[in-house]
This record gives structure tokens, sequence and C-alpha cells, in this order.
């Protein structure tokens, strides 16, 4: 729905509820506050089509900067205000912005990247004064608080996490709509998931991300209540839930891990009777995981699986994960092709790369070799995951085709191993990568978070490789103790994506041919 027409309706609705103090945005101030913001940006010459970064933490003046954006039919970047500020400088000019909005609470980072930069010429902090940067608000309040005529949809481009290497912008089509059609996530929101005006939604991601933010912006489309956390914590969470009567939240994976390491007496405590919709995404979920997730939660546990690129979205409910465990479902968008490394169709069943056809066609902005090495010539895409089909067509992930290892010519996903690994009550996170061995090409090592660090030794050690060797095949678990390591902390996104290419383990390659 319109938004003005849903401030009109319900002005003083709580749209954006910040779950750490109970404050409140208004369907009003929400309202006009971005119409402000957007005839601010149209007089000062920015007009359809074109380009803004926006960095912001998770505070209620992003929603408001995103849908100011929304209306003024323009691309909108959010950028990860946990880069570095070259790392951020280089999204600002790859995707050529012309206007740079950031949160004053970033102000340092704010100051960097506009020294860096060179596409943006309009900046404005909001929440308070920057150097360098136009307070927003005082620039804002000077135009009217009506929408003007014709109004049109932008969108948001949303960069890749770059775990990898560079991130890259995945360029959507602009179709000019208008304002108040809304976009794709929308109508999946209320089909798929059963958001309406009394939804409650829980945000505990960071909304520079493209799952956080889009479910928010449809969730206040809506006419629902977006609760809004600064920042993922279990116990918070869970008091969140009870405080706001929460009915819809978004997880990852890692955060039902957390949740459920809580102590028994600490998650039962909270009353999480009032969600009607969990849902979780953006990794491969461990099967025991998932189960214990249901038998606390009920059956109320969704997951999807899709990627920002847009070229297939996967869903399943939790009857039918019951009956497929480990699956992310079937395709609502695009059906899934599982291919060999000559692109040779693979029988139902086998495991190869995982390629979509017939969904929707995208590119990476300023990247046409990027673009042709996920495509091709039967116009079919990739994410790059590893998976097998089974006969009823549900799709099962395996896991990244870059984080394989090859041992001794057999076939090594870390994310099984990992999976074994974080069910030990001592592990709060775990890692698998492969490291160089003389007889086996590549052999399995771990590196380790554990709960408590004083317990972290060889006796450990020990414990977790007898553990996930009594869960898997004994070569896709560490080898000995050596092969486990401990570490403060891991490499991961606020959205619990590993960065494996930041894991360096300690003596890998200097002992590669004392083995």
């Amino acid at each position: 729905m319109h938004l003005t027409e849903l401030a009109r309706r319900h002005p003083g609705r709580p749209a954006v509820i910040t779950a750490a103090t109970g404050e409140s945005l208004s369907y009003r101030a929400l309202d006009e506050g971005s119409v402000r913001i957007a005839r601010l940006l149209a007089d000062r010459g920015l007009a359809f089509g074109d380009h803004v970064a926006i960095v912001f933490d998770n505070t209620p003046d992003c929603l408001v900067v995103a849908f100011a954006c929304q209306r003024a039919g323009l691309y909108w970047t959010p950028v990860n205000h946990h880069l570095t500020a070259d790392e951020a400088a280089y999204i600002v000019d790859d995707c050529g912005a012309k206007a740079l909005l950031v949160s004053a609470r970033l102000a340092p980072l704010a100051r960097e990247i506009s020294a860096l930069a060179d596409s943006a010429d309009l900046l404005f902090a909001a929440g308070g004064a920057v150097e360098g940067f136009e307070e927003l608000e005082r620039a804002a309040a000077a135009y009217p608080a009506e929408p003007p005529r014709g109004e049109r949809e932008g969108t948001y481009m949303f960069y890749s996490s770059g775990t990898t290497g560079r991130p890259k912008g995945i360029l959507p089509a602009l179709v000019g709509a208008p304002f108040g059609s809304g976009l794709t996530i929308d109508g999946l929101l209320s089909a798929m998931f059963g958001f309406a005006a009394d939804t409650v939604y829980l945000s505990p991601a960071p909304l520079y991300h493209a799952a956080p933010i889009g479910w928010s912006m449809g969730t206040i489309r809506g006419g629902g209540t977006v609760v809004l956390m600064e920042r993922f914590d279990a116990a918070q969470a869970l008091a969140a839930i009870e405080r706001y009567a929460v009915t819809h939240a978004q997880f990852v994976p890692t955060m039902l891990i957390r949740m459920l390491k809580l102590h028994d007496g600490t998650r039962e405590s909270y009353d999480t009777s009032s969600l009607r919709t969990v849902v979780h995404a953006a990794a491969p979920c461990p099967v025991e995981v998932k189960r214990r997730v249901i038998e606390w939660l009920g059956p109320i546990v969704h997951e999807y699986y899709a990627g920002s690129e847009g070229g297939a979205f996967f869903t399943i409910g939790p009857e039918d994960w019951l009956a497929h465990p480990g699956s992310v479902g079937r395709a609502t968008l695009g059906r899934p092709v599982i291919l060999d490394d000559a692109g040779k169709e693979l029988p139902i069943g086998e495991v190869g790369t995982v390629w979509f056809e017939g969904g929707p066609d995208f590119s990476y902005h300023n990247d046409p070799a990027k673009t042709a090495a996920v495509h091709d010539a039967q116009g079919r895409s990739t994410l790059g995951d590893l998976g097998r089909v089974d006969e009823d067509g549900y799709l099962y992930l395996v896991d990244r085709r870059t984080d394989l290892i090859l041992s001794g010519g057999v076939n090594i996903y870390p994310q099984e191993t990992e999976n074994a690994l974080v069910l030990h009550p001592a592990v709060v996170d775990a890692a698998v990568v492969g490291v160089p061995d003389p007889e086996m090409g590549r052999r399995v090592h771990a590196m380790i978070q554990a709960a408590d660090g004083a317990a972290a030794g060889s006796a450990l050690a020990a414990e977790l490789v007898a553990h996930c060797r009594g869960r898997l095949a004994h070569y896709k678990c560490p080898r000995d103790v050596r092969d486990i390591e401990f570490v403060n902390e891991l490499p991961r996104t606020p959205t619990g994506k590993l960065l494996r290419r930041l894991l360096t383990p300690a003596g890998a390659e200097s002992d590669a041919g004392t083995r």
C-alpha cells in the first residue's frame, strides 16, 4: 500500500520500534520525513534512475532515508558500515553515487569515505552534525510534507558481501512503476509467510543487507510494525519477542544456534507464544539444529534460499522440511539444474553445481566478465553453490564450490563437518578449511571458538575429534588433535556468513611436510 495512505489511516501507529529503548517512529513521521527528503534530493538535481549511497547503522533514520530514495525513483545502495573506509568508498564510486547520505553516529567513517570517494557531490548526515556534511533534517525541513505528483518507485541495488574479494553490485531493472506499487518482496512476504497489517516483525540483522531492509520495508508497506535491534544478541532477541509480542522474525543459522546454546532456564524463561512465523536463510542450517528449533518453537519454522541476484527463490515449510530434512525446498522462481564441471546435467541425487533456468536475468554492475562467468550458453545462471535435487524436486545444498576440499581424490564439504562440530556443547563456532598434506594433498583442519576459553586445549581437541568421528566418516574429520585449532573468534559478517578468505590456520603451511 502507498505509505501516505497508510499514514492517513493510521497516523500514530508505530512503523518502527527501537527494541532496546521502546522508542517508536510513527507512520505519519515516516511518511512526512521521507517526502521531505525526497523533495530535497529532487531539488538538488537528482532525477529518476540516479544513484545514491547510504551508510547507516540500525536506526529508524535508515528506513526514513530508504523510503525517501524509493519514492524519489532512485537507485540506492546500502553500504556496510563495518567495512574499511577504502572498501566503502570503492562501493560509493563503483555504483556512481551522486549523493552520500550517512548517519551522524558513524561520523568518523563518513568523513573518511567522503575524502576517498570521488563520485558523490552531495553529502548529507542524519541525526546530528558531521564535518563536511549538510544536516539532513535541517535541509529537508524547508520542504512540504505532501507527496508530489508522479512519484515513481526506485529500487535498491545491493553489493555482494565480498567474502571472496571485491563486492559485486547487482544491477536490477528500474521499471518506474508508480510509488505504492511495491517491489516483488512485498507480495512474497504476504503470500508465503503470512505478513499482514497486524504483523510485528523482529529485524535482528544489519539493514545494509538485502533481506533485513527489504523485509522491514515490506512489513511497513503492509501496515505492520518493525522491531529493530541495533545488533543481535540471543537473550535480547528473545526479550524483544516477549516485550513487543513479535509475530514474525527472520534469523540466520548462527543466530538460531546461539539461542539454542543459551542455558535452558534462560531460553525457556521468555514467552515466545506470540510468534506465528520464524524464517531462516543466508546459510545452510544443520539438520539437528533445525529439529531442535522446531521442537522448541513449534511447527512455525520456514526457510528460503535465494540470492540478491534474484535468479531463483526456494522455500520450504516445517511439515515439508520434516519430510525432507536438510532441504531448502522447491523452486517458486527459477528451476534448478545440477551440472557437472563440463556442463553436463547430472542425474537425480548426484551432487554438482546448482544452476537456475527460467528465472529473471541479472548482471553485475560494471563487471561484464563476472556476469559472463555465472551464465552459460543456455541462459542459465548460478550462485556457485553445490547441491543435489531429489526425485520430488527438493533442493539440498552441500557447500560452496570455492570451499570444497579435495583430499586423496575425494570431495569433502566443509559445511558438513562444521555442522557436526558446532553441535558439541563446548563449541560456540566452527570453521573447517583444507590445509596442505604431503600424502592426501589436502586435509581437514578445524578452527574452533570454544564456549570456555580456559577449556581450550588438547583434552577438548581430542573430544572434538571423537565427537566428529561419531557423526561422520573419518576422512571428513580432523585427523588428530593437531588439526583442532582454538581461536578467540571467527571472521563472520554480521549476518553470519563466514569470511573464509580471512582464515589463516596456524602452522598449516609450515607442517605440510611433517605428516
